[in-house]
């Protein structure tokens, strides 16, 4: 059975339940109120009745039921009861609404109390059916109980008189019934939208696969709604901000990363990618995006995050990888060029310049390894820039290397990786200046220092240089000039230069080249 249907059986069972018993209890109860005061109302006039003196000189007569019949017929009537019967010690009659039955014992058995003195109502079965009755005795001048006066309110004819109240309940009841319906309906489809049609096992296995998987990832993964309360985290995220075995769900998230930017998302409603920051002790790259409603009101967050150890070490694979293609490409295409330049002399039989030129190219290649191996120590740093030797081989740049360049003093706490990002991006930027521009004897120059307390870093081209109109927005994400999907370079060379506490700068030189200078101080 569906979840749907079910809710409204057990809700409608459940409002049937408490609205029927509770009209049978409110309908007894209006019934016995009733009774008690239609009893009052039949003791009353038995009372009066009773101390009437005319009774009293009645039963001191030859024949009493002549003048007590008249008068309690009258009574009666006026009262409204349905009888009001006067009679002896012994239960004879002197009064009944039928008079062939005057003269008869009362019947009911319920005149011992009266008959002690005790007034008393009671429900019996008189000679006309089922009445709620009013006993009182009648005394005489001395006190001493002579008999007594019966006035009675037929059953049948109360339930008469009460039928509409009890069907006024009865229509209350319905409609409250039809209302609790129409209102479980109401809330099993509220349920269902809310659970996207889903039955309890669908969301149970849900629940249970999204454990899994968010246990299974790699990446810490923490949400929180729309006051900043956590809602969610991963093993893997409670690892990298090292809490142990403490709860964070229902903690405000700034206690547990109080640099995050979840608030932000949450007040922006816009998405964060691969920003850089730490979570505990560990550096991770985040994402964060903001989570919607049905009405694309934000109503959380959610963020990622990824060792970012881990993402460079896949990314120094790759770039070498990357490198040692471009590399071999270059060569392939440079030296084959020679081979056919050689084999062309040699067909000449210029064997002299053949040799010469064997002779220089061997040279070139071998100073420019053996000056790396000399002052290069970092392996991926000199791997990039025999590549970057390579490719500008193939692009008919010169490529430059300061005869003065060090690079061996790098602490072992500085991340390579983002070093690479940043020679690698100004190397590459600087060819692009150079082949854009179409400068006559293109260079570019690169000078690496690690004298002092400082790393610094020079690539120098003599390409046209930086408009002073996007000075302000050259390290902007995704801003170029040389068309769509480009303007990363400089982004990543600015981010990596901020994670390393270092500065960048550039200028106009005398000379009329563009110099990039990037200072990274080694502590």
């Amino acid at each position: 059975m569906k979840l749907q249907t079910k809710l409204i059986l057990i809700s409608c069972s459940l409002i049937f339940i408490v609205i029927a018993t509770l009209a049978v209890i409110f309908q007894n109860m209006f019934e016995d109120t009733i009774k008690s005061q239609i009893g009052e109302r039949a003791l009353s006039v038995s009372y009066a009745v009773s101390n009437n003196p005319l009774f009293i000189d009645a039963f001191e007569s030859d024949d009493p039921s002549k003048s007590i019949q008249p008068y309690a017929e009258k009574v009666r009537k006026k009262t409204g009861a349905h009888y009001i019967v006067v009679g002896n010690k012994e239960g004879v009659r002197y009064s009944h609404p039928i008079k062939e039955r005057i003269g008869n014992k009362m019947v009911g058995g319920d005149n011992q109390k009266a008959l002690s003195g005790e007034p008393s109502i009671t429900e019996a079965t008189g000679s006309l059916g089922p009445a709620v009755r009013g006993k009182s005795p009648i005394r005489n001048n001395d006190g001493e109980i002579i008999g007594l006066v019966s006035v009675g309110f037929l059953t049948d004819q109360i339930k008469e008189d009460i039928w509409p109240y009890k069907l006024k309940i009865i229509i209350i009841g319905t409609i409250t019934l039809l209302l609790g319906t129409l209102g479980s309906v109401m809330i099993a489809k509220g349920v269902k939208r809310a659970t996207h049609g889903l039955e309890p096992k669908e969301i149970g296995l849900l629940y249970k696969e999204k454990s899994a998987i968010l246990e299974a990832i790699r990446e810490g993964v923490i949400a929180v709604n729309r006051e900043g309360e956590i809602t969610l985290a991963n093993h893997t995220a409670l690892q990298m901000l090292e809490t142990g075995s403490e709860n964070l769900i229902g903690k405000n998230v700034l206690r547990a990363i109080p640099n995050t930017r979840l608030l932000d998302v949450i007040a922006s409603g816009q998405n964060e990618f691969d920003e850089q920051m730490k979570l505990g002790n560990t550096k991770v790259i985040a994402n964060r995006i903001p989570i919607l409603d049905n009405h694309e009101q934000v109503i959380g967050a959610v963020a990622t995050f990824r060792n970012r150890d881990e993402l460079y070490r896949l990314n120094e694979e790759l770039a070498q990888v990357k490198s040692y293609s471009e590399g071999l490409r270059a060569q392939t295409h440079e030296f084959s060029n020679k081979l056919y330049l050689i084999s062309g002399l040699i067909q000449l039989g210029s064997y002299q310049e053949a040799q010469d030129i064997i002779t220089k190219e061997s040279n070139v290649h071998q100073y420019f390894t053996q000056f790396i191996m000399d002052h290069i120590s970092d392996p991926y740093i000199g791997g990039l820039l025999i590549g970057k030797f390579n490719r500008s081989n193939e692009l008919r740049v010169a490529f430059a290397i300061d005869s003065a360049s060090h690079l061996k003093d790098i602490p072992d706490s500085m991340d390579r990786q983002l070093l690479v990002t940043i020679i690698g991006n100004l190397v590459d930027n600087a060819m692009d200046a150079v082949m854009e521009s179409r400068a006559h004897d293109p260079i570019v120059k690169i000078s690496l220092s690690d004298f002092g307390e400082q790393l610094i870093i020079e690539v120098e081209d003599n390409g046209g240089g930086i408009p002073e109109n996007i000075a302000n927005m050259l390290y902007k994400k995704g801003f170029s000039t040389k068309g769509q999907d480009r303007g990363y370079g400089l982004f990543l060379i600015k981010q990596a230069v901020e994670v390393l506490n270092g500065q960048i700068f550039y200028e106009r030189t005398k000379a009329d080249t563009t110099l990039f200078t990037v200072i990274i101080p080694k502590e």
